[in-house]
């Protein structure tokens, strides 16, 4: 039976103590902002005040969910953004056997701060999975003057969201690669179509945030392509660093691969641990079971109205940090979890 297993804590630490050479995939969507997810920011969004959170208006009568500006990051903020992304690289490339291919979720005003950190680490670019998605980023008159400048939008709205990929460098040939170590390729769609660099993609729909309300969810019809493609053989652990609400570990069961996922945020990882075994009962278009069948996140659970309490540690790499959890959910070391949920 398909296994996962999930841990609660920071992925930089986790990828230290991991055995060299284990993983064979890894696809995750980063919060490539970072300062997106910091406290002060999570609290602005839970209250609607924005911050780098832009909480857009109401449209056609729909309330519009918030989305991160990263138009207001400053030089400071890039820079912390590009030294992240080299000490994640450094540890990435390390952790992926020969060969492994890595899939991260990006943005078109920062990708190059998150690619060139990649490159300079020693993997090689090999394009990108272009997520046709329709959203409503971008578009907008200058604010504060939209009569004046009617005719005038500040940036394109939004159609895309890339995707880069890249490989840790094979051993010898692709095929050799192939036989020691199941990876160097793309698993094919099928024998008679490749896998492509462009995916259409709807939004991610109502139901399964019901389940997983994270801020960044991904489609599960979407995620299962990109994550099944991961592994040429079908042979390998998938591991998502940045797990969120859980969509890349709940694709790798739905396609039967085994994962692993690992996530900072107690409140996000208490969802998506109940959220995984929902999602993954999805069909491969993104259609729910029957309603009976799905569990959804009770409203006061939900991650845009939790209140949170500071928790300095007392000792170890991150002495002094604060940690806010939430004061019902206790923290435990998590066991792996067998495809069908129980430990």
């Amino acid at each position: 039976m398909t296994r996962y297993t999930l841990y609660l804590g920071d992925c930089l630490s986790w990828m230290d103590k991991r055995e060299k050479d284990s993983i064979h995939a890894i696809v995750t969507d980063p919060p490539y902002g970072l300062k997106e997810y910091t406290t002060v920011e999570k609290e602005k969004l839970r209250s609607g005040n924005g911050g780098v959170w832009r909480i857009p208006p109401s449209f056609d009568g729909c309330k519009r969910r918030p989305v991160p500006r990263f138009t207001v990051l400053t030089e400071s903020d890039r820079a912390k953004l590009q030294s992240f992304f080299s000490e994640f690289a450094r540890r990435a490339i390390r952790v992926l056997v020969p060969g492994g291919h890595l899939f991260i979720a990006t943005n078109p005003l920062l990708s190059h701060l998150v690619y060139l950190p990649l490159v300079e680490a020693g993997f090689e670019k090999r394009g990108e999975i272009i997520r046709l998605v329709k959203t409503l980023r971008g578009g907008d008159r200058p604010k504060n003057a939209h009569g004046e400048f009617a005719h005038v939008t500040v940036m394109p709205r939004s159609g895309w969201e890339p995707w880069g990929l890249f490989r840790k460098p094979c051993e010898g040939r692709v095929q050799d690669n192939l036989r020691k170590w199941k990876t160097g390729g793309l698993r094919r769609v099928s024998p008679e179509r490749p896998f492509e660099d462009i995916i259409r993609s709807a939004p991610t729909r109502a139901a399964e945030r019901a389940i997983a309300p994270h801020p960044s969810l991904k489609p599960q019809a979407f995620m299962r392509q990109v994550v099944r493609a991961s592994l040429p053989l079908g042979v390998g652990t998938v591991l998502d660093p940045f797990m969120g609400g859980g969509s890349t570990v709940a694709a790798a069961l739905a396609v039967g691969y085994e994962s692993i996922g690992i996530e900072s945020d107690p409140v996000f990882y208490h969802m998506a641990e109940r959220a995984i075994p929902e999602l993954a009962k999805f069909s491969a278009e993104g259609k729910p079971p029957s309603a009976k069948s799905v569990r959804r996140i009770p409203r006061d659970e939900r991650v845009l109205s939790l209140p949170f309490v500071g928790v300095k540690l007392p000792a170890g790499r991150f002495a002094g940090a604060m940690v806010y959890r939430h004061p019902k959910i206790v923290l435990r070391q998590s066991k792996p979890t067998l495809a069908n949920g129980e430990a």
